[in-house]
């Protein structure tokens, strides 16, 4: 589906944002893309929707390299930004003049998502509520079922009870020949979502691993002492120490996946180099 070779990209050449990044990104998955703010991830997502320029390598989209744009790429790829832009238009209307740019729009299933999210389709949408806007979005973004659904920070401004009916809307689109990124910077709202981890950090993908691989070779708990403990990352807590250790029996257990993501982040490198390990 996605295949970045050796991409490099800066918005100033002395600061390079990556280098030499590789990354392929298949179908019937749901990847978490993490990263502290500023790591590049929005502009990694860019790269793949052909919004920016690799300076050096290339991103390809079925096969198509979309820095050239091509119709048959755009398509077939959702991107919601970050920051949105709403026309002066409700949901409906809108939807009947965007959605014949996606070949496989539906706008029964639109209606749904936004009766699921609670997003009046009658509505104007530049006079509603940010989370409102973010949720008809959303809703619209499903609707394409393009083959490439990525998703920038689309919790941001979502109450609890809207992420968890995110969260079941984005599982139940999952298919074998679609393929859905979500970047955040708020890890506990990929929480039973995704299947696989992607970790940028330091101008690199340092973290590409299913979650079963993370659950299957690292082991996460709380514990009173640390005593006689193979400790690869530890927190205080409340109750004692949250802990991670390696996973010796390969016995599957819960990843914590903010102390996950603080682990990775912080340069842990001998917890990197278990999940190397085939």
């Amino acid at each position: 589906m996605v295949a970045i070779r050796n991409l490099s990209f800066h918005y100033k050449a002395k600061n390079p944002l990556f280098t030499n990044l590789s990354l392929q990104l298949e179908c019937g998955h749901i990847y978490g893309l993490l990263g502290k703010n500023g790591a590049g991830k929005s502009t990694l997502l860019k790269n793949i929707t052909g919004l920016v320029y690799p300076t050096k390598g290339s991103c390809l989209v079925n096969g198509l390299d979309v820095s050239k744009r091509p119709v048959a790429a755009l398509a077939d790829i959702y991107f919601l930004p970050e920051e949105i832009y709403v026309p002066s238009l409700s949901a409906r209307v809108m939807a009947s003049r965007t959605g014949s740019f996606y070949p496989k729009f539906n706008p029964q299933q639109f209606e749904e998502y936004l009766k699921t999210l609670d997003v009046d389709p009658l509505a104007k949408m530049d006079n509603l509520s940010f989370g409102q806007q973010k949720k008809a979005m959303i809703a619209f973004g499903l609707a394409t079922n393009t083959g490439l659904l990525i998703m920038d920070e689309p919790t941001n401004g979502l109450d609890i009870p809207s992420k968890t009916q995110f969260r079941k809307l984005i599982a139940s689109v999952l298919t074998d020949d679609r393929c859905i990124v979500i970047s955040t910077h708020q890890v506990r709202d990929l929480d039973s979502l995704i299947d696989s981890i992607l970790v940028l950090n330091d101008k690199h993908i340092v973290v590409n691993n299913s979650i079963d691989e993370v659950a299957s070779r690292l082991s996460f708990g709380v514990v009173a002492d640390t005593n006689g403990l193979e400790v690869l990352y530890e927190e205080e807590n409340v109750k004692g120490k949250s802990v991670i250790t390696p996973n010796k029996d390969g016995r599957y257990n819960k990843i914590d996946l903010e102390m996950f993501f603080n682990a990775v982040t912080g340069g842990n490198k001998q917890l990197l180099e278990i999940l190397k390990t085939k």
